[in-house]
């Protein structure tokens, strides 16, 4: 019999994989996707990893261990999806350990956990031992196991190692590791007739036996009505159901099983919610039906597709022609959304339409949830092909095992939103998912009013096929944008709070005409800042350097980096004046604004600090759609691609800051904020309105967003992007080093900035500090490389990791982290 080994991906961020022996009984059941048990490490720490090649050729640098056992009899995880993860460890400069604990479900993610026990040949002498030495082996002589974490509140300290550690030492105690698993099936309890009772005379029987028992005896009536025992086909009985039914108790149903008339059995029960199909699709219009055929065309050449359609042109419908098409091959389609809140409006669409093929993932999902649907994608490669067929969701949805996929969809394909920021790997949901479709040989359209530079210069230099929707369906005008002078109106005196009167007068008129409003201020909280009058003070975070923003409602100063938060103070911390002042606004003070100037509306508020809740995005969308709420105040959640029949008017109640933030892309993300907020508006019948504040009321995004210049703003960036080597002519890769000393930060980066000019020149731009220099405690230095497109990627890359590789193994720098973000935007 041979002697097999495998290759295992480890969720841990290892450069390559590691191998261990398989038992010779096992070989006939490894496969390449399993998960399996190992042990890895000086502990006796214990993962699950996945297989990712079986051979016969042992290490050379190391004994190979023996799997411990195996998890899964089928692969969770497909050949192409490993092929990806592969790719997405190669571009992004990541290990392929960090990639799979992204993919994977953490339901699926299982790690051992280490109990702590008495040492069976311990005797207990006191004087050995300190007191809370003392206290945790009377704990463990009573509960005989313990976690580390109820050993963390037992002594009422954090850190327990070196308690544990010297108990292990005076051999008092050992530690044994037990996996967990984390991912538990819902199952529900259904009854049945005990299979002793077949036939009608003993059936019989027991009514007579039950005689004086009443109660017991109107359960099993209402058993034999709801289960239809007579006919031929009897329906399964929810234990729940029963009770509710015979308005009974559980234990009573216990009494009928005790006594062998009833049968309790489980039934795993999905826990994902599918609605059925309800709606027919829509005929296409004239100019979707030429969009579409030139999509089509697109496709025949093998090429990415980018739509570039007007807010409310009618992109949906296009989609949904192109899904159905895919249906019918037996395809797979994945449909990536920026947005949660967004998801949640385009999953009712479809599932209309659709219905129980329509699946949803994103990170609003629980653990338990998001292994169902990555089961549900699994079944369908088996040729399960009655249900999610088609994946909906946010960046991480691209993950999902599709071993089949058709056609990926790439709606609001500009947002960046689908970049990954932290941790690694730092992906690109965009340019990853066009990398996973053409590796299944899928279509590829990417959609969009304001599509990202890079996009559509892609287009423009052939690329990928460029089809455009000008007109908005049903023909309605694109909105009126007009622009508020806030500087003119603030130095005259007419400003309320921080409305203009030309904002206050539309809102009134729209309020009197029955339209709904939509107002976009891009920073959530009361306000970002709190200032004492006396002496300047402004709390600041502890952990970053970073001032605090107000909270009214909860009557706190919050971190927006940390999370560090503290109670509103009523004295200045410094001088002790009462004196307070708030600067600045968020949306938390425009909604308490509102409802002092509009006192009649009905006002709602949709950002980060309101959606928190599972449903909430739901809850808020949907009342807003059935006109419960009359003004909905927003951040970036607002402007993408909700769609609204009777918004009449949308502010944008100050486009400077975006105007301004020191980013080569804020130009570009103005008039795409500004573009696509003001989209929401007149989407159904009259025309709508969108009113822009600005001190600078002539600057020329602003006057581009005036006049639908996407074409202008693209140009100008052009030039720019080219004078300043940024993309789409040059790549950008970005180091951050981080550590809680400034001063070891600072050499650090020196050196690996210095390491990196002796080999890449001109080309490596810092180290300098960013924006924001401390977060979370650890103080931040940048180097930026840019590399142009005629030069090697792959080759740089090589050099830079020759580079990194020396700069890690530096003794002085060890401490020092090191992130890398390649294409950083």
């Amino acid at each position: 019999m041979k002697t097999l080994f495998v290759d295992v991906i480890l969720p841990l961020a290892l450069p390559r994989t590691y191998t261990y022996r398989v038992p010779k009984d096992w070989n006939q059941l490894m496969k390449s996707g399993q998960r399996v048990i190992v042990q890895f490490g000086k502990g006796r720490k214990q993962y699950s990893a996945i297989v990712k090649t079986i051979h016969e050729n042992p290490p050379a640098a190391y004994q190979a261990k023996y799997i411990l056992s195996i998890v899964d009899e089928d692969p969770i995880v497909g050949e192409k999806q490993i092929l990806f993860w592969e790719w997405l460890a190669e571009y992004y400069m990541a290990t392929i350990g960090e990639v799979m604990l992204a993919a994977l479900p953490a339901g699926l993610r299982l790690a051992s956990e280490s109990r702590i026990l008495l040492h069976p040949e311990y005797q207990k002498v006191v004087n050995e031992l300190s007191d809370d030495e003392f206290l945790l082996i009377e704990a463990l002589e009573l509960r005989n196991v313990l976690t580390l974490k109820e050993i963390s509140e037992i002594l009422q300290i954090k850190h327990i190692q070196p308690k544990v550690r010297a108990l292990i030492e005076k051999k008092a105690i050992m530690v044994e590791e037990e996996i967990l698993q984390r991912y538990k099936p819902k199952m529900v309890d259904y009854v049945r007739l005990h299979p002793q009772l077949e036939t009608e005379e003993q059936l019989q029987q027991v009514f007579d036996e039950l005689g004086r028992a009443q109660r017991q005896l109107e359960v099993l009536m209402n058993y034999i009505q709801m289960s239809n025992f007579f006919s031929q086909k009897r329906n399964e009985v929810k234990k729940l159901q029963l009770q509710k039914n015979s308005n009974a108790s559980s234990s009573l149903i216990n009494e009928l099983v005790k006594k062998e008339i009833l049968e309790v059995y489980q039934v795993e029960q999905g826990r994902l919610h599918t609605e059925e199909a309800s709606k027919k699709q829509k005929a296409l219009t004239e100019h979707q039906e030429k969009a579409y055929h030139a999509i089509k065309d697109g496709f025949e050449e093998d090429k990415t597709v980018l739509l570039h359609g007007v807010t409310s042109s009618g992109k949906t419908e296009i989609y949904i022609k192109l899904i159905q098409e895919a249906i019918d091959r037996g395809k797979q389609v994945l449909y990536l959304l920026p947005e949660i809140a967004l998801t949640t409006q385009i999953v009712q669409r479809l599932q209309a339409i659709f219905g129980e093929k329509i699946g949803v993932y994103h990170s609003r999902f629980n653990e338990n949830e998001r292994v169902e649907v990555w089961n549900a994608v699994l079944k369908f490669n088996k040729g399960h092909h009655e249900d999610f067929q088609v994946i909906l969701g946010a960046r991480s949805a691209l993950f999902l095992p599709f071993q089949d996929l058709g056609l990926v969809l790439i709606d609001e394909e500009h947002e960046g939103t689908f970049k990954q920021y932290d941790p690694a790997p730092r992906y690109q949901a965009r340019d990853a998912a066009i990398y996973l479709a053409k590796m299944q040989k899928a279509d590829v359209l990417l959609g969009s009013a304001t599509p990202s530079v890079e996009s559509y210069y892609h287009a423009q230099s052939g690329k990928y096929a460029y089809v455009e929707l000008k007109k908005r369906f049903g023909d309605i005008q694109l909105p009126e944008i007009l622009v508020a002078d806030i500087a003119e109106a603030s130095k005259r005196k007419k400003m309320k709070s921080h409305f203009s009167p030309e904002l206050m007068k539309m809102m009134e008129e729209t309020l009197e005409e029955g339209k709904q409003i939509i107002l976009f201020q891009n920073r959530r909280g009361y306000s970002p800042i709190l200032l004492c009058e006396s002496c300047g003070n402004t709390p600041q975070c502890i952990n970053c350097d970073l001032s605090l923003t107000y909270h009214k409602y909860k009557k706190e100063l919050n971190c927006h980096y940390c999370g560090y938060h503290i109670p509103l103070p009523s004295t200045c911390p410094s001088c002790g004046d009462t004196n307070l002042r708030v600067k600045g606004f968020g949306t938390e003070k425009i909604e308490e604004e509102l409802a002092i100037f509009l006192p009649e509306a009905k006002i709602s508020r949709m950002d980060l600090d309101t959606t928190r809740a599972k449903q909430a995005y739901h809850q808020i969308i949907t009342s807003f759609q059935d006109g419960e709420v009359d003004i909905l105040v927003g951040t970036q959640m607002v402007t993408k691609g909700l769609d609204f029949e009777n918004v009449g008017l949308v502010g944008v109640l100050n486009a400077d800051n975006m105007l301004h933030f020191p980013d080569f892309r804020s130009f570009e993300r103005a008039y795409q904020l500004m573009s696509q907020v003001s989209g929401r508006a007149g989407r159904k019948g009259k025309r709508g309105k969108v009113l822009i504040q600005s001190y600078n009321p002539e600057h020329q995004i602003i006057r581009q967003v005036i006049d639908h210049d996407y074409e202008g703003m693209f140009k100008n960036e052009l030039v720019d992007r080219r004078n300043f080597r940024y993309p789409p002519f040059y790549r950008l890769i970005t180091l951050t080093l981080r550590h809680r000393d400034k001063a070891k930060v600072g050499q650090a980066s020196h050196y690996l900035a210095d390491q990196m000019k002796a080999v890449f020149g001109e080309r490596v731009l810092g180290p300098e500090a960013p924006g924001v220099e401390r977060v979370r405690t650890y103080y931040l230095q940048q180097i930026v490389l840019k590399l142009e497109k005629k030069i090697s990627l792959n080759q740089s890359k090589e050099k830079l990791r020759e580079i990194l590789n020396d700069f890690q193994a530096n003794d002085r720098f060890k401490s020092v982290r090191l992130g890398i973000d390649v294409d950083p935007y």
